[in-house]
């Protein structure tokens, strides 16, 4: 990334993902000229400048008129790379944004900052390439006092493809063309007052959109200490449907309140994923207890009984993926901990007592490779665990380690998320304002190892860093959208970005 004195640009990433591309440049540039298969029919060099001993029909010495130009020994200087925690700007210094490494960069600003948001599952079909793309989030205010708060479903459109300059070559197809154009996208919304500052919020996992006879589901978790499940599909459909008529007595009022937490407030929440006959959702408060909430035919029924291991704040919760009455969850105590509803007691069945230096904030469960997790600390870790390898809490257990560590930020880590079709590749938020996408698959070159640096600094970037996008303050969340392969969504204290990188 190139560093020039300028007004503040949105979304702009580091230089990391761009390097390689130059530095296939200067290795095309040294590998040669290429064979003239037309040699011998081409005048030779000493023929076109005459007799060869530097002067001209005229007898002019070509030398003294052009003097020789010597070819200089020394290397290109290698490009002005940003490292985030490395470099530092000067004063009047940005970051520039390099479109060339993103297929779709858009930010989106807010009235008032979201901690948490979630994408909402539409029915304009999946695995969408095309462009300009269409997305739908649900998101939870944190206004300046409790009574303005809101819960937000957001439809933005018209997301095209970010617009390259005159020379690239990505796009082959001439029919792409209107694809390309850099326009101003349309942000559309409705929103549902909302007491209280919204810490979480999570929508409803559904295998496909809810039909019209179907409610479409959203959690907030309240700093007020309550969890309220609320019917958004009135809300979606007065966004797609010309004419239709909100019914603001249905579609402002919740359809059920978790009271359970009494008035400790909390931050982990997760539902149970589609396929079972019932809903199922989690909730974790900052007084270490995490309660179970279910649905019946007659609606919701929230559990009294809370599960305690726990010595300390419950940050995050997250079903698996493969056994349907198994969840883990993290703790400000340190811990990350596997169980099971059925288990009598409600105590956790196993763990990882001292997963991080600080508090656990984050965790992910990988929906394709079912017994890997990863999570994210406060000092700023993420690791990687194999959960085979996690062992029953006891006297004698000991904690398995990390199958990947990686210590490249140096503030805490806020989010974190795999990708939901490839089971190496995940997502993290920063409070150091950069989202990072990581590939456990990729592995040093060897070949290339002893070559020296591409570009200054770059030894100290991990070979599995894929990515690194910048340019929001203090980034909350980030989630991949399931629908637009290799689309991110995240929020910040300035508002949203949603982007696809040449990358993933």
């Amino acid at each position: 990334m190139s560093k020039r004195p300028s007004e503040a640009q949105d979304g702009q990433p580091s230089k990391l993902a761009s390097a390689s591309s130059k530095r296939d440049n200067v290795e095309m540039e040294e590998m040669g000229e290429f064979e003239d298969a037309w040699e011998d029919e081409i005048e030779s060099e000493e023929e076109n400048l005459g007799n060869g001993d530097g002067e001209d029909e005229d007898g002019m010495d070509v030398d003294e008129v052009l003097p020789a130009i010597e070819e200089s020994e020394e290397a290109p200087p290698a490009p002005d790379v940003f490292i985030p925690g490395k470099h530092s700007l000067g004063e009047g210094e940005i970051l520039e944004a390099d479109d060339t490494v993103y297929v779709m960069r858009h930010s989106m600003n807010v009235n008032w900052p979201c901690l948490s948001f979630d994408i909402l599952r539409d029915n304009l079909g999946d695995e969408r390439q095309r462009f300009p793309a269409t997305a739908y989030i649900v998101a939870g205010t944190q206004a300046d006092t409790p009574e303005k708060n809101e819960v937000i479903i957001y439809k933005m459109s018209s997301l095209h493809r970010t617009q390259k300059d005159g020379n690239d070559s990505d796009s082959d197809n001439e029919d792409d063309d209107d694809d390309d154009l850099d326009e101003d996208a349309i942000l559309e919304y409705r929103s549902i007052p909302h007491k209280g500052g919204i810490n979480r919020v999570r929508a409803q996992p559904v295998a496909a959109y809810p039909d019209a006879s179907q409610p479409y589901h959203v959690s907030t978790w309240a700093e007020t200490g309550k969890v309220h499940i609320w019917d958004v599909r009135p809300l979606i459909e007065s966004l797609n449907v010309p004419g239709y008529v909100l019914d603001k007595s249905r579609a402002h009022k919740p359809v059920f309140t978790i009271d359970s937490h009494g008035r400790a407030e909390g931050f982990a929440m997760d539902w149970a994923a589609s396929g079972t006959s019932s809903l199922r959702l989690l909730t974790g408060d900052i007084h270490s207890k995490i309660y179970l909430t279910t649905s019946t035919p007659s609606g919701f029924n929230a559990l009294s009984q809370p599960f305690t291991s726990h010595t300390s704040s419950v940050e995050d919760l997250q079903w698996s993926p493969s056994e349907p009455t198994v969840f883990a969850s993290c703790s400000a105590d340190r811990s990350i901990q596997i169980w099971d509803v059925r288990t009598k007691g409600r105590r956790s069945v196993a763990g990882i007592i001292s997963a991080h230096e600080s508090d656990v904030n984050v965790i992910s469960w990988n929906k394709l490779t079912s017994y890997l997790l990863v999570s994210g600390g406060d000092e700023g870790g993420i690791k990687t665990w194999d959960l085979r390898n996690v062992q029953k809490i006891g006297p004698n257990s000991t904690d398995p380690a990390p199958v990947a560590s990686f210590s490249w930020h140096k503030a805490p880590i806020t989010s974190i998320e795999w990708h939901p079709t490839e089971d190496s590749i995940f997502a993290a938020g920063e409070a150091d304002d950069q989202v990072t996408l990581w590939d456990l698959a990729v592995e040093q070159d060897e070949d290339e190892a002893g070559m020296g640096e591409s570009f200054a600094g770059e030894s100290d970037v991990p070979p599995q860093l894929l990515f690194v996008h910048q340019g929001q303050k203090d980034v909350k969340e980030v989630h991949w959208h399931p629908q637009i392969p290799g689309t991110v969504v995240s929020t910040a204290s300035d508002g949203f970005n949603i982007f696809k990188t040449i990358s993933v």
